[in-house]
């Protein structure tokens, strides 16, 4: 058949050491053979396997068996809970069958009939012999064979669709357990436990859930840390925990003298739920072992067998792939937070002014984004305020941010000029010196003036206007001073504006994540805000502030919201 070219002498194509003399023994065999350790990956081959295959050894070696060649007669892969090989293999008994197929190298499908059999690999370690020869299509029955075990084949089959659904659906840890369990309890089990391995290489019991009625309940009293998995145990968890292989325990399993703190903790698990039996399956992503699944009957009629093991080694798989994603989210969501709140300064202490601000990052981006808010001191005494919006959502964009208020913040405390002079600076600097594309600002300086009144001078480049509410709840836009946003080369002369805040009045500089909503146009969101605001005046400054996010930022926004706001000292009462 076409497929690799014979291979070269033994001794110069097999490695030295146990592997070479595993090759060895192969190679005595006159059909297609090879060997899988304890995980299923294939750990030696003979060049007959290799001919039949159309794979050369370097194809076939480290490679899990069951992913790389099983298949079912329309040569799609086959699940494990349909193969059989599969359950004879986790069960560690010897077995054969015909009308099985494997894939080729050369793309065809291979019909073989087979036998497997635990093997003594050397070193007290124990993998398992494939044998293998084609057969004829024509003595193949084309009828897969049925899975054994407690639910129907299309029951099985709906479930790992489910399973792969719901979980590959959320990108949080908790809620990926939560379905998880749902998924299984009371399904298959009666009780549900969750390990999982920690970054610091500690073993967590995360979850230990049991169904009661409808009702799932959680036992917090079972879970917590755990003891390290030893290296040589046996056990059926320490095995699961070290990505070795699925595995049936019972009270039997560890009534004896425990070889591990880890095993002791097993054994107090299964006198406090009465578990009579369980399945123990690692959970693996595709870098690493997360952990383990033990599923638990205590009041089902039927104990699990072998024939269940490949079906909750699916699930068990699914989820690792949903948890290693959900994982990875949660740890550059953390690093993007820590990122964003560098990124942002603390507000300065102005005498008589209140000052809070806000940034919330957009709930599907990166968490990192082009919004920012600034206040600080210039070199004649007056504050400084700004609030802008660098096109994106991600970590060039937050780089760009960064870039941009802090040319601003030099520009305004080197030069004693009006704001719209250092916004024109800004503008053309942009466009030689920094990687930012666009960009929206409102630049201002607020200084103390005469009977209690406070005098805000600002520029707007292209961002919504500020808000100013008085004490009794009348708001206006500050239109005035509006211009071009930053980035466009176009160099027309920008304008000034000039505002009195009274006393006891709010002013709120805020980004576009405020106001617009997808279906909505941009003065339904103006009108939203300024309602709310008006009808929160009377609100301690953080109260208004929290409250006025919550009402009136749109259920919808896909966009990061940076919003700052200040409050003039109300007049003093003589």
């Amino acid at each position: 058949m076409a497929g690799v070219e014979p291979t070269q002498a033994l001794g110069e194509r097999t490695p030295a050491g146990p592997a070479a003399t595993l090759t060895m023994a192969l190679e005595a065999i006159g059909g297609g053979a090879y060997v899988v350790d304890e995980q299923g990956r294939v750990i030696a081959v003979n060049a007959h396997a290799e001919q039949l295959l159309a794979m050369p050894a370097e194809t076939l070696l480290g490679r899990d068996a069951h992913d790389l060649l099983h298949r079912d007669a329309h040569g799609q892969p086959l699940s494990r809970a349909q193969c059989s090989m599969r359950q004879a293999f986790l069960a560690g008994r010897t077995a054969q069958a015909e009308g099985n197929y494997f894939a080729c190298g050369d793309g065809s499908l291979l019909p073989i009939s087979w036998l497997i059999t635990p093997y003594d690999v050397g070193d007290h370690a124990l993998g398992t012999l494939v044998l293998f020869h084609p057969r004829h299509p024509l003595e193949i029955d084309p009828q897969p064979e049925p899975a054994a075990g407690p639910l129907p084949e299309l029951e099985r089959l709906a479930l790992l669709a489910e399973t792969t659904t719901q979980l590959t659906s959320t990108l949080d840890v908790e809620e990926a357990l939560r379905r998880l369990v749902t998924l299984v309890v009371p399904r298959l089990a009666d009780w549900a436990v969750v390990d999982l391995i920690t970054e610091r290489d500690e073993v967590w019991r995360t979850l230990v859930v049991h169904a009661d009625g409808d009702a799932l309940v959680r036992h917090e009293e079972l879970q917590g840390p755990m003891p390290p998995v030893p290296e040589d145990s046996q056990m059926p968890l320490s095995r699961a925990l070290r990505g070795v292989a699925s595995a049936l325990a019972g009270p039997r399993t560890y009534r004896g003298a425990p070889d591990s703190g880890i095993a002791l903790e097993q054994r107090g698990l299964f006198d406090a739920t009465g578990i009579r039996s369980a399945a123990i399956a690692p959970i693996r992503s595709t870098r690493e072992v997360l952990g383990a699944l033990t599923l638990g009957r205590t009041r089902q009629p039927v104990d699990f067998t072998t024939d269940d093991l490949p079906l909750i080694e699916d699930i068990a798989r699914r989820a690792g792939l949903a948890l290693d994603n959900a994982s990875l989210y949660e740890r550059q969501r953390k690093v993007a937070e820590t990122m964003q709140n560098h990124l942002l300064p603390q507000m300065p202490h102005v005498p008589g002014l209140q000052m809070t601000v806000r940034y919330l990052p957009a709930p599907d981006a990166s968490q990192v984004g082009g919004d920012w808010y600034d206040a600080f001191s210039l070199s004649d005494g007056a504050t400084a305020l700004a609030v802008g919006d660098v096109v994106g959502h991600d970590l060039e964009a937050a780089a760009g941010m960064a870039q941009l208020r802090n040319m601003l913040r030099a520009y305004a405390w080197a030069l004693r000029e009006p704001p719209s002079k250092i916004i024109g600076r800004l503008d053309e600097a942009l466009l030689h010196i920094t990687d930012v594309a666009m960009a929206t600002v409102i630049f201002a300086r607020l200084e103390e003036a005469e009977d209690c009144h406070w005098k805000l001078s600002w520029t707007n480049a292209g961002h919504p206007p500020p808000l100013l509410i008085s004490h009794d709840g009348l708001a206006d836009y500050l239109t005035d001073g509006h211009g071009i946003l930053l980035g466009t080369g176009a160099r027309r002369p920008r304008t000034d504006a000039a505002a009195l805040l009274p006393p006891g009045s709010t002013l709120l500089l805020y980004t576009d994540g405020l106001i617009e909503e997808p279906g909505h146009t941009l003065d339904e969101g103006l009108h939203r805000l300024r309602q709310h605001a008006a009808a929160l005046a009377h609100r301690p400054l953080a109260s208004f502030t929290d409250h006025l996010l919550r009402r009136v930022r749109p259920a919808a926004n896909d966009d990061d919201v940076a919003l700052l706001a200040l409050r003039t000292p109300a007049r003093s009462r003589s």
